[in-house]
């Protein structure tokens, strides 16, 4: 019970309040700070992947046309396929 006692004087008691407020709010600060920077990667990601994608697109047809296999179109199929809508259900929280 002492150990209780000594907590509860003011000269203990308002900066151990001041700690654990302080370091509440900046746990939630960098929480939410952590979970935006996640979101904006996940939009480059993607992006870079669409990018890729028709890139790789482009490739193929061209190997395509090297090779003289007409109508293989590769592109469309690539480009307009998403990794992310293959994926269904993981991105629900």
């Amino acid at each position: 019970m002492s150990f209780f006692n000594t907590l509860l004087k003011p000269k203990i008691l308002a900066p151990l309040t001041g700690n654990v407020l302080a370091i509440g709010s900046a746990t939630y600060y960098l929480r939410s700070k952590i979970n935006y920077n996640l979101e904006e990667q996940e939009a480059r990601l993607d992006e870079i992947e669409g990018t890729l994608r028709g890139h790789i697109g482009l490739i193929e047809d061209a190997l395509d046309r090297i090779e003289k296999k007409p109508n293989q179109n590769h592109q469309e199929k690539l480009y307009s396929q998403r990794a992310r809508d293959e994926k269904k259900g993981s991105d629900e929280k």
